[in-house]
């Protein structure tokens, strides 16, 4: 058998993405990964037939832990709690942002769900496992999965109904967004959004650029998007990037990251539902440096 340590590495993206997926939290990703190691390296492996089942189970437990800790720190959170983006430049092949890591906008519908529906909903939509595996792994009968399956499914249909909009019609649109945005076109933003268009920037009390509830309606959205951008424009630096997979804004001041941008799409993708800003500094610590041009 494989030692403990290669098979931990070689099951180590598909523990992150699923533990990402449940958490939105790279940080305390990492902190329940590290705590699925020690476990794993201290379990008596002779016993373990399956270590791929063992793991995610170990991890899936560890993670539903970690959420008890993460929903009393929101309580107290400072305005709109957006998870934190997993940034990459858009042409890189980097292995934490997988095919199966979901898109913000819909792990902010996943923080609706409870821990239990969420944790079923990723494993089960997602990662396409059996109700009869993830009960074993939650310790729950296979019809109490079933449930919680069936609830999760339509809560987020009702939130969020699956079309899949082209990405380089959202890449398009997100560039042309932030050229109106910044360069101060009330009139082609107000084109850009949808009626009821809805701004969500977490800032986290510790950025003037997040506010302290979501702005919803396209005329008070676009005002706020043009004099927030008239009053950073100087020194701000813009790339475009990839956040979980999808086309997003990364604003830098003096080479350090300032902010992210993510817009969300209509069906068509005709205009803009959804616009999410990350400017808490802590949520953009994994963010990588701005690239040379």
């Amino acid at each position: 058998m494989p030692d403990a340590t290669q098979v931990f590495a070689d099951h180590r993206e598909l523990l992150f993405s699923i533990v990402y997926n449940m958490l939105g939290s790279v940080a305390d990703t990492e902190d329940v990964l590290q705590e699925t190691w020690l476990s794993w390296s201290s379990a008596s492996r002779e016993r373990v037939d399956h270590p791929r089942a063992y793991l995610v189970r170990i991890a899936v437990n560890q993670a539903l832990a970690q959420q008890s800790a993460l929903r009393r720190r929101r309580e107290t959170y400072v305005g709109p709690w957006l998870p934190e983006p997993l940034v990459t430049a858009a042409d890189a092949a980097d292995h934490a942002v997988r095919a199966d890591t979901l898109s913000l906008a819909l792990l902010v519908v996943l923080e609706t769900l409870t821990p239990l529906e969420r944790a079923v909903f990723i494993l089960h939509e997602v990662f396409a496992y059996q109700h009869t595996e993830i009960a074993a792994m939650i310790d729950r009968s296979p019809a109490a999965v079933r449930q919680l399956a069936h609830r999760a499914r339509e809560h987020v249909q009702a939130r969020r109904p699956r079309t899949q909009v082209d990405v380089h019609l959202q890449k398009q649109v997100t560039e042309r967004f932030v050229a109106a945005a910044f360069g101060g076109d009330l009139q082609a933003l107000m084109e850009l959004l949808a009626p009821d268009v809805t701004l969500w920037s977490d800032g986290g009390g510790k950025s003037d650029a997040g506010g302290p509830r979501p702005i919803r309606g396209r005329d008070k959205v676009a005002r706020v998007l043009v004099s927030s951008a008239a009053e950073t424009r100087d020194g701000l630096d813009l790339q475009y990037s990839q956040v979980n997979g999808d086309p997003c804004a990364v604003l830098f001041v003096e080479n350090a990251p300032y902010a992210v941008m993510v817009v969300d799409l209509n069906s068509d993708g005709s205009q803009v539902r959804d616009i999410y800003t990350v400017s808490n500094p802590d949520k953009l610590a994994h963010v990588p440096e701005r690239s040379a041009e």
